[in-house]
């Protein structure tokens, strides 16, 4: 009977993945220059622009970290949503119009290449330190998500976690590999739809099971666990929300494996097109994810070893296992949109940033196209030694990396698209400070109100390229290369 069990999930997530395999072939020709690996040859229809924007933005967080988290302290935690989709509308609004014009006009196809040109920097040192923040927050978001993999498989099909991350990275590389930019915008699509429908159903279904609304009260007034958004209006609480809000909002500015999607649309009067699907997509989604943690109180209880496991257990429990296996391929799904993304982010850089920069600046875009496919690999084998290592949860593992690049990179594009006055001295300082401050700072924080890595880091980024900037103008022989905003 186990074996049979076994084999009809098998069957299930083998299925779905032919099904991505065969979008993964059916791209593969589409790309022919790095630019089409890379951005997609900046030929994307706005519905495409959208999803990949959104699906590839979530990874494994939105099923197994971020209910987990609600499932631990409760309804208040939903601030870490509420600020994601404030800042992700305003990166909508204010930051993807100007970029797609940017780097098209600068013809150039990685937020670090864009960052040069836009500074005139031709020393090669902002290309060369937004590679290294980018490596380094990458592959620790990377392997977040092959926890995922790991927590997901083992619980599934009973592998050893070990054996489960590998499984991840063999399924993750092959897309990435074959099709680039297109093929992953092309799964976020199909898999987008596809998550957005599970997290919706699984909930609304498990909800009569589990006892009703009444029980979720009951069961979170028995482990004392706030059901509101603002339990109180305390100091603490007020600041709590604030942390949660702008920790988790403000990173979407220097998410290069978001913003790039910017780049890849082919209209920009199409963006705001993308701008409705997109955020109707993540409101939904991320509501029907709260709804999950707050229905998984009253399933468990309120207890629960590991609450990560929380969606994958409800799942096992409650249906077939051919079902099993579709359902389960949601969080496939959502961990190879955001892995695969930033697998490409990280291979790019290497690319154009480390081999053309540094070893051969007159590279083929074939060469660079291997260079990417080579950096793949790499990537994802350092990501599979560190998930291996089982360090922390996924949640810890995202917001560290989330708080990394948001605070490396956020600063310094804003003030590149809205400012006439930075130039490469500040980007150096605040690259670097934003990286290492959101790197150090848990070691620091000790507060009573724990201080997100995101405030600090993003705040002294910005003060830096602002000071630093104006400090070293006499320097700086030309300030930029435009005499306006972009």
């Amino acid at each position: 009977m186990a074996l049979s069990k076994y084999t009809y999930e098998l069957l299930a997530v083998a299925i779905y993945f032919v099904i991505l395999l065969m979008v993964g072939l059916l791209s593969y020709k589409r790309h022919q220059t790095a630019s089409d690996f890379i951005i997609g040859g900046r030929s994307m229809n706005y519905w495409l622009t959208a999803l990949a924007a959104h699906a590839s933005d979530m990874s494994s967080w939105l099923f197994l970290a971020y209910p987990a988290i609600l499932f631990s302290l409760g309804l208040t935690q939903a601030w870490n949503a509420i600020g994601l989709i404030f800042f992700m509308f305003l990166n909508w609004q204010f930051i993807a119009p100007r970029l797609r014009v940017a780097t098209e006009e600068f013809n150039t196809l990685t937020l670090s290449s864009f960052f040069e040109s836009r500074l005139v920097d031709t020393s090669g040192v902002i290309r060369v330190f937004t590679a290294l923040m980018s490596l380094g927050f990458y592959t620790i978001y990377i392997s977040a998500g092959l926890t995922g993999f790991g927590i997901l498989f083992e619980n599934l099909f009973e592998i050893p976690y070990s054996t489960s991350v590998f499984v991840g990275i063999l399924i993750v590389i092959p897309y990435v590999f074959m099709g680039g930019f297109v093929t992953l915008a092309w799964i976020d699509l199909f898999q987008g739809i596809f998550l957005m429908c599970v997290v919706i159903f699984v909930p609304l279904y498990i909800l009569p099971i589990a006892g009703g609304l009444s029980e979720v009260t009951r069961v979170a007034q028995l482990k004392h666990l706030s059901l509101s958004l603002v339990p109180d209006l305390s100091a603490h609480t007020i600041w709590s929300i604030l942390f949660m809000t702008f920790g988790w909002g403000l990173g979407y500015f220097g998410q290069p494996h978001i913003i790039t999607k910017f780049m890849g649309i082919r209209q920009v009067h199409e963006i705001r097109k993308s701008q409705y699907i997109g955020m109707t997509w993540m409101v939904i989604s991320l509501t029907a994810a709260t709804f999950l943690g707050m229905v998984g109180i009253a399933y468990f209880q309120g207890t629960l070893i590991d609450p990560q496991s929380l969606f994958i257990l409800m799942v096992k429990e409650n249906f077939s296992p051919m079902l099993i296996g579709f359902i389960l391929c949601a969080v496939v799904a959502v961990t190879i949109n955001a892995m695969g993304s930033q697998v490409l982010v990280v291979s790019s850089n290497i690319a154009e940033d480390f081999y053309k920069r540094i070893f051969r600046p007159k590279a083929t875009s074939r060469e660079l196209l291997l260079a990417s496919r080579i950096g793949v690999i790499l990537v994802a084998f350092l990501a599979y030694m560190i998930a291996r290592l089982q360090l922390s949860t996924i949640y810890d593992l995202v917001f560290y990396a989330w708080s990394g690049l948001g605070s490396s990179f956020g600063p310094l594009l804003l003030f590149s698209l809205y400012s006439t006055k930075v130039n490469k001295y500040g980007a150096w300082a605040g690259i670097l400070s934003g990286g290492l401050i959101a790197a150090t700072w848990p070691y620091f924080n000790h507060f009573e109100v724990a201080v997100p890595a995101m405030i600090p880091g993003f705040t002294i980024s910005a003060i830096l390229i602002f000071v630093i900037s104006h400090l070293t103008q006499h320097r700086n022989g030309h300030k930029s290369s435009r005499k306006r905003p972009l």
